[in-house]
């Protein structure tokens, strides 16, 4: 029998026949070298003696789960040209899938920012392996039972943007030993705030492994958020209990998170980082993939000097128009769908990977390759559509969602008080037709979020006018300074009654605009019980009480609001339409295909709309009426008035309208409703029964 003979894929470590197989790409590299380390932290080099194509790879024979290693890559070291090896570097497995330890920046003489943070890197003879963290080789098997994906439909998802440390480090319910943690996110008592809530989904913060900045530990910060990725295979290792280690167990906690999560019906929903690296500019660390092939995974420009390409204001765009970066996508995409069993991405800043001459370009490689890959065609998909050189909100496949920062702005002008906002916040609230139904797409395209994890909490919207991120050590010269926030008559915590209950209502409003409309609705983590961060819009240096949930105060009133907006949403169709609604005069060109969903839009005084009125500056209200057929209809009343005024109300489809929600607590509908007084910053939603 003929023995097994080496092979170039997969990339990274595999077995053949008992053997464990490694293959690595590289196009400039001379030799490539495995470096296995024992128990003592004792180095072995193996170098990888075959190479087929671009791919060096070989049997590293004396390893087996539980190894720590890393690779050596030998090669020219001319950084003008593009190339930065450097086989004093011990660099890390692009394909690993675990990963143990972090950098000592000091030791290691390897600032983010380079040596001395003014001039770039050389090539030295100074062994970082010492100083590095190491990869480790895992085991796949993992009983999953009878785990199944939830695959919740878009028109019915409730999306909760969440961190996985975050979330329980202070949550009295989860043992103290596992709070901050996978397992600690899997814990009954976390699951049961998420289910009770009524949310379908969680999207986690990143948890590919990333790189704590050297510039945020030396002012004795950390990087919170883990936009920073450099293991696009490796669940963050500083997420693991004391009881696993991180000797691999991280990606056992991981699935028994996934498997915890689905069992309780909720899917998981993963925002990645591919568009770059922590590895910056040509004056930041060398990690993994500058060592390894520079040009392949990074976007270069050619001059007198090459420089890094960059539309993601970090330092560097990961080069989607070649095979090798492209590749390692979407084998990164697939390894977390088919064994870690996750539901779905978002995709920050994900017009950067649609650039591959420069522009934005809908079939793009990246986009296509996407499109007609049977293992990701079932999740779901959802791009930041935009980066640092453009924005391309509605510039997406009709199979993906966006982040749609236009309900964002839109909704926070209406709720101040901004002139001319109320025709551009009935597209928002309507699934913002205007941007996606002339290229055939659904509201579900859209994903409607008032906050997340960058920019203020929904309680600091509206108790902050300006920005208060001293704690972040850059003279709150950092974060967006115009926020469209309203302290409501104080900036900060305050006594004042009048204030609070402005603030009170304010967060209703903006709450239920978000929950009331057309697409896929994503509730920032912790505005539902009024979670603060003191003001700071751009915590993300912040791993401490700042950014952590404080269940100690949660508001138990603001909660419950929630969950009854979420509870109406899922029961009644009428709330979240899959198609845009049309006029009820309209519903007879409706296929019979698709649900007739229709909508009627009229003034307060009961009179329809016309040109002149969507242009008057001072409008500020309006009734929409909501019917699904067969279903409960619902007119929804706004007043972003500073005063009361009486609104006519439209005849009930159905049974006489009885008030469902209000945020005004001192509403009251009795009888047969044909006119109503809403308070001045108010909505009220009157229910007909079929």
């Amino acid at each position: 029998m003929a023995s097994a003979r080496s092979l170039p894929y997969p990339l990274g470590f595999s077995t053949i026949d008992g053997r464990w197989n490694f293959a690595l790409y590289s196009e400039t590299a001379d030799a490539v070298f495995v470096c296995v380390f024992d128990d003592n932290g004792d180095e072995s080099r193996i170098a990888l003696s075959e190479r087929t194509g671009h791919v060096f790879h070989g049997f590293v024979d004396g390893v087996g789960i539980g190894t720590r290693y890393g690779i050596r890559v030998d090669g020219e070291w001319n950084p003008d040209a593009g190339l930065r090896h450097n086989v004093n570097k011990l660099l890390l497995d692009p394909h690993a899938t675990a990963i143990e330890g972090g950098y000592d920046w000091e030791s290691d003489n390897q600032s983010f920012f380079g040596h001395d943070m003014n001039e770039p890197q050389t090539r030295n003879d100074t062994d970082s392996a010492p100083h590095s963290p190491r990869c480790v080789i895992t085991d796949s098997d993992f009983d999953w039972g009878d785990d199944r994906a939830p695959r919740t439909p878009l028109a019915e998802s409730v999306i909760y943007e969440t961190h996985v440390k975050g979330f329980t480090k202070l949550h009295p319910e989860v043992p103290e030993e596992i709070r901050g943690t996978y397992v600690g996110l899997a814990h009954p008592a976390a699951l049961k705030h998420l289910t009770d809530l009524g949310v379908t989904a969680v999207e986690l913060m990143p948890v590919h492994q990333f790189v704590q900045d050297s510039h945020l530990i030396e002012k004795g910060l950390r990087n919170y958020w883990g936009y920073n990725s450099i293991g696009f295979f490796a669940p963050h290792n500083e997420y693991v209990s004391d009881a696993a280690g991180q000797a691999g167990g991280q990606v056992t906690e991981f699935k028994q998170m996934v498997k915890a999560i689905h069992a309780a019906g909720l899917e998981v929903i993963l925002d990645v980082v591919y568009n770059h690296t922590a590895e910056g500019n040509d004056l930041g660390p060398t990690l993994s993939f500058k060592g390894i092939d520079n040009a392949s995974y990074y976007r270069l420009v050619e001059g007198d000097e090459v420089h890094y390409f960059d539309t993601t204001g970090t330092g560097n765009s990961l080069n989607v128009s070649h095979p090798a970066a492209l590749g390692l996508i979407m084998d990164s995409l697939r390894y977390w769908v088919t064994e870690m069993h996750v539901d779905g991405f978002r995709f920050d800043l994900a017009t950067t990977l649609t650039r591959q001459g420069g522009d934005a370009e809908i079939h793009s490689a990246f986009l296509t390759l996407i499109a007609q890959d049977p293992v990701l065609a079932p999740v779901k998909m959802i791009a930041e559509p935009w980066d640092t050189a453009g924005y391309q909100v509605g510039g997406f496949p009709a199979d993906w969602s966006e982040w749609n920062g236009k309900f964002r702005d839109d909704v926070r002008d209406f709720w101040n008080g901004t002139d001319s906002v109320l025709g551009t916040v009935s597209q928002r609230i309507l699934g913002s037709p205007d941007v996606y139904e002339s290229s055939r797409r659904s509201p579900l395209s859209s994903v409607n979020f008032v906050t997340a994890h960058d920019g203020f909490t929904l309680h600091d919207l509206t108790s902050y006018n300006d920005k208060h991120n001293a704690a972040n050590g850059e003279d709150n010269n950092d974060g967006e300074s115009d926020n469209k926030s309203s302290n409501g008559g104080a900036e900060g915590t305050t006594d004042d009654e009048s204030v609070n209950a402005r603030r009170d209502r304010k967060r209703r409003n903006l709450l239920a605009t978000l929950l009331l409309s057309a697409g896929v609705p994503m509730l920032l983590g912790g505005d539902e019980m009024g979670r603060t961060q003191g003001g700071n819009n751009n915590a993300y240096c912040q791993d401490d009480e700042i950014s952590w949930f404080d269940w100690a105060a949660a508001d138990t009133d603001l909660l419950s609001f929630t969950r009854q907006l979420i509870a109406l949403r899922r029961e009644n169709p009428a709330l979240r339409p899959a198609w845009f609604r049309q006029a009820p005069e309209m519903l007879s060109e409706v296929p019979d295909t698709i649900a007739a969903d229709a909508v009627e839009i009229v003034r307060s005084d009961g009179e329809s709309f016309d040109d002149h009125d969507w242009d008057n500056p001072n409008a500020r209200t309006e009734t929409l009426v909501f019917t699904h057929e067969g279903a409960d209809s619902f007119a929804l009343l706004l007043n972003a008035a500073e005063n009361g005024v009486e609104f006519q109300v439209p005849s009930a489809p159905g049974a006489e309208w009885e008030l469902a929600v209000s945020s005004d607590p001192g509403q009251v509908v009795e009888g047969p409703v044909t006119t109503l007084i809403a308070s001045g910053g108010s909505f009220t939603l009157l229910r007909s029964r079929a």
